[in-house]
């Protein structure tokens, strides 16, 4: 069933053709839809358990155990619950909401800085991994945030913490930031497979992570890690970063040999249905990347300057375009950033819809994003904003909540990084 995720539709949609890039952003969100994907790609008949070309005879396994760690973790395990039912021995999932489940264990950790609240279901996830054996079947729901919420040893917690306020300051990649995160970790890296061995591990992946590299979601937790210490101290030298206590992830191939692992959803999946939607429109559409980690202002340009070499109507793209934050005390994360910095490159024209969205739901605040056309822009030069002052700040929410164009879903249980949507007509 296909869900409305815009809160504020009526207030926003006030234009033909912001309707239909709405609909159009609206599909992306429901491919995306986290109890959608479980209940689409993971079936149980006659006790096989069928992930999507593979199966399981849960006859073969003594216990079915539940663990996860992300944005879309709690939301996936509810949705696990009702497959698998009283099958589910145990299980503990961290996210950034408890959801109520009968056989699941569920916790709400801090994210994007992990605190103290964290640890305790870090221990729980690793108790439950660590005590089982050969007969055993652990299911991991791996998803998007699961770097921060995701913490064990306790000593990992304050670490990854200074990690994350020196990484934000010198506007490096995720991807970077995972790798030295892997090495700081009992869990990530590989380090859960190794410790559920010689159980049987099945990885759910919801990717957040822009392109293919499925093993940095989450910091990879059940993906064999083929980065070193030494790697990760070139990381820390090029980026003057303060000193970690490093730990060298685990490169033996056995802990791996019963390790499945299966990408339900990625950004990708939101894209290409989205591209579907312009099309039912009778719309042409281009996707043109989903791996945006360019500075915002490049990606922004690299969007645009797209749209001047197609001839069709939309331009699709995702990822986590760059945003080096030099000043505290702003609001607002990245995509409301790039919808205002849009305003102020001047790339919008009288006939464009520029919509920059967090598929989370939340882009470092309680917007989803913002709708970016020629009617934001007046009502941007009415109410006397100082464009430039607040970009300088990193302060986009109050340019957008002042204007209204602030696109609310409330969080979405999904996150498969940044969705970019450019429609002209």
């Amino acid at each position: 069933m296909q869900k409305q995720w815009f809160k504020n539709y009526d207030e926003l949609a006030t234009s033909p053709n912001r309707k239909i890039a709405f609909d159009i952003a609206n599909a992306g969100y429901n491919a995306i839809d986290t109890e959608l994907v479980v209940a689409n790609l993971v079936q149980l008949e006659n006790n096989i358990l069928t992930i999507a070309d593979k199966s399981f005879d849960l006859n073969n396994f003594n216990k079915i155990k539940v663990i996860g760690f992300g944005k879309a973790s709690t939301l996936a395990a509810l949705a696990l619950e009702k497959v698998l039912e009283n099958r589910i021995s145990e299980g503990a999932v961290i996210g950034l909401h408890k959801t109520p489940c009968n056989y699941i264990e569920t916790f709400a950790g801090t994210h994007p800085k992990p605190t103290s609240v964290n640890i305790l279901p870090g221990q729980k996830i690793f108790d439950i991994a660590d005590k089982s054996d050969e007969n055993d079947l652990i299911i991991v729901i791996v998803s998007g945030g699961g770097s921060a919420l995701l913490c064990y040893p306790e000593s990992e917690c304050d670490q990854n913490s200074r990690l994350y306020d020196e990484f934000i300051k010198c506007g490096k990649t995720t991807i970077e930031m995972n790798t030295v995160r892997k090495h700081l970790s009992l869990l990530k890296g590989g380090g859960l497979a190794k410790v559920a061995y010689p159980a049987t591990v099945i990885g759910l992946i919801f990717s957040d992570v822009p392109g293919d590299n499925f093993e940095d979601v989450a910091s990879g937790p059940t993906y064999k890690d083929m980065s070193t210490v030494d790697d990760v101290k070139m990381i820390i030298k090029s980026d003057n970063l303060d000193d970690f206590d490093l730990i060298e992830t685990t490169k033996d191939d056995k802990y791996f040999e019963k390790v499945f692992n299966f990408v339900l959803v990625s950004n990708k999946t939101a894209v290409e249905a989205m591209q579907k939607k312009s099309e039912e429109l009778g719309l042409r559409a281009k996707i043109i990347s989903t791996e945006l980690y360019n500075e915002t202002h490049l990606a922004l340009k690299e969007i645009f300057d797209a749209q001047k070499d197609f001839a069709g109507e939309v331009i699709l793209a995702a990822g986590e375009p760059d945003l080096k934050v030099t000043k505290k005390g702003g609001s607002g994360g990245r995509n409301l950033y790039m919808g205002a910095l849009a305003v102020k490159m001047g790339v919008i024209d009288d006939n464009s819809i520029f919509l920059p969205l967090a598929s989370d739901g939340m882009d470092n605040s309680d917007a989803a994003g913002a709708v970016v056309d020629r009617s934001t822009i007046d009502k941007i030069v009415e109410s006397g904003i100082d464009l430039d002052e607040y970009l300088a700040n990193f302060d986009a929410y109050p340019i957008f909540n002042n204007t209204s164009e602030m696109i609310i879903t409330g969080p979405t249980g999904a996150n498969v990084s940044d969705l970019m949507i450019l429609f002209k007509k």
